[in-house]
């Protein structure tokens, strides 16, 4: 299984991102895709997470600005984050959970500052 984020950049204050992932390999139904960041000199933190059947969870520090979906067809999970704050600067991390085990992707580095 590999995954392919994208879609990370630098944006000011206020502005807005979408992160898209993709996986690829054997992608069985009922799997868990998720995000993850990791700021500078801090531990990696869940963000956000989404069941194949829609059902979606946040950090309550990104809860109401920022929006978890995913194409089953297509096997991506996006993020569309909104309102960015200068503390959500990190690298985002999208991961798939599936029969016990869970896949990495590379991360991309979303920086938000004026």
């Amino acid at each position: 299984v590999q995954l392919q984020a994208s879609g990370g950049g630098l944006v000011q204050p206020g502005g807005s991102l979408r992160l898209s992932c993709a996986a690829s390999g054997n992608i069985f139904s009922g799997n868990i895709m998720e995000w993850h960041r990791q700021a500078p000199g801090k531990e990696r933190e869940f963000v956000a997470q989404i069941f194949s059947g829609g059902s979606v969870r946040y950090a309550d520090s990104v809860r109401f600005r920022f929006v978890i979906s995913r194409d089953n067809a297509k096997n991506t999970v996006y993020l569309q984050m909104n309102r960015l704050k200068p503390e959500d600067t990190a690298v985002y991390y999208c991961s798939v959970s599936q029969r016990g085990d869970r896949y990495w992707g590379q991360g991309t580095l979303v920086t938000v500052s004026s």
